[in-house]
């Protein structure tokens, strides 16, 4: 339970507490009021969808793909300029080219607008392209389909390959590549597998291999900047409040449990209340956000633990940060927890426990004891008898599970000491 104690100045300037009672979850962020604001701060950094997300990373390569298309626009007139007295119906051939060109204008402007940059136009483009190579069956002869490369030439057919490149990655630009190469053999009527003379193929799956693979780097270059933009926003909001936590509420705490002791009577126990919550909040403030990146793959096992601290359990953790695979270091949280919970349950009233870390370079080791009445011999191999089977589930099988072990030593009075080892190589993979 948190209890959180709100400081006002009344309607006559007289101090005025308001007293909260939040019932925590363990291990969901939501439980606690203070983690709920912060992590409604990191929500408003969600990512957006393709309508609200900003700036396309990859506009930068989608304006260089307008400057290719102007380029072989330019290159497919000087074509049919020299080729238009050798086809085969002339006039139809410069109207098929005014086509190309308003096409050709109307990409360019969908693209760097930015309209267009979704897969229905893109589909329309190769669509297009794809019919207008086929057109040379009509304006062309056999034998000039045969003797010539593809009208209206396979340089400006290609704005179709890096189009889909850029929408849909290497996949999308290598299956347009195939596709362009297939309306080419058709117009020839022959599949031509001689490489060296044709290597139409070998280009159209080159083109869409390498700027595809381009926009993809970019658009996940923008990502890792973003998560790391919002992680940061993150991070200070929680120093905000950190500090806000602790010149307000910790404050008032310290005071309520200060003066609940001075009275005396029942305001005793509202000052023990203020005393725990008080030490709670002050862990909190101090320890580290382990949760704030949910890519990422490590965490800060010391972090963790240190949120279990409390007047009965005291906490011997080094300095720096233990990282351990974030799956491997939840499983080792929860087995401590489980620990302790023992310790609350059977150790005795009075009993203390005590939690030991320790970095060893290839293992890490967590040590929890404590000074309670112990464990009589054969008492825990009477209660998995009796199908109660929490220590060799809890703490013995997700050891287990992690390539780790479970020591138990204990004896009647004196107390019992778990020690629970993972190696650091297992614990890097999950």
């Amino acid at each position: 339970m948190y209890l959180i104690v709100s400081r006002r100045i009344g309607p006559h300037g007289v101090d005025a507490y308001q007293i909260f009672e939040i019932t925590p979850h363990r291990r969901q962020h939501r439980t606690n009021p203070l983690n709920q604001i912060s992590h409604d701060h990191e929500a408003s950094y969600a990512e957006p969808d393709m309508a609200t997300r900003g700036p396309d990373p990859a506009a930068p390569l989608w304006r260089a793909a307008q400057l290719f298309r102007l380029l072989s626009c330019v290159y497919a007139l000087g074509f049919q300029i020299a080729v238009n007295a050798d086809l085969r119906l002339p006039a139809l051939g410069w109207a098929l080219f005014t086509v190309l060109i308003g096409w050709s204008a109307a990409c360019a402007l969908a693209y760097l607008r930015g309209f267009g940059r979704r897969p229905a136009w893109v589909i329309a483009e190769i669509a297009v392209v794809v019919l207008l190579m086929l057109s040379t069956k009509v304006v062309a002869t056999g034998q000039w389909a045969l003797d010539n490369q593809t009208w209206p030439t396979t340089l400006w057919a290609s704005n179709a390959t890096i189009s889909a490149a850029l929408q849909a990655g290497p996949a999308g630009g290598m299956l347009t590549g195939v596709a362009l190469t297939a309306a080419n053999e058709a117009v020839k009527g022959y599949v031509n597998v001689n490489l060296g003379r044709s290597a139409t193929i070998v280009i159209e799956l080159a083109v869409g291999l390498a700027v595809g693979m381009a926009a993809r780097t970019a658009r996940r270059a923008h990502d890792e900047l973003q998560r790391a933009a919002e992680l940061s926003a993150a991070l200070h909001e929680r120093e905000r409040l950190s500090r806000q936590v602790h010149d307000g509420v910790i404050q008032v705490l310290a005071l309520v449990a200060k003066r609940g002791h001075e009275i005396g009577g029942d305001a005793a126990e509202l000052a023990k209340l203020a005393s725990e919550q008080e030490g709670a909040l002050r862990r909190w403030v101090i320890s580290t956000d382990t949760e704030h990146d949910g890519d990422s793959e490590s965490v800060d096992l010391g972090a963790l633990l240190r949120r279990r601290a409390s007047d009965q359990v005291s906490m011997s953790l080094p300095g720096t940060p233990v990282p351990l695979a974030r799956g491997v270091a939840t499983e080792l949280d929860a087995a401590v927890g489980n620990a302790l919970d023992n310790v609350r349950l059977h150790a005795g009233p009075n009993a203390r426990a005590y939690v030991l870390l320790e970095d060893m370079g290839d293992v890490v080791t967590v040590s929890v004891r404590d000074d309670g009445v112990g464990i009589a011999a054969g008492r825990l191999e009477e209660a998995a008898g009796q199908g109660r089977l929490g220590v060799s589930k809890s703490i013995v099988g997700r050891l287990a599970a992690l390539g780790g072990t479970a020591q138990l030593s204990t004896n009647t009075g004196e107390g019992t000491e778990w020690e629970l080892t993972v190696p650091r190589r297992e614990g890097r993979h999950e």
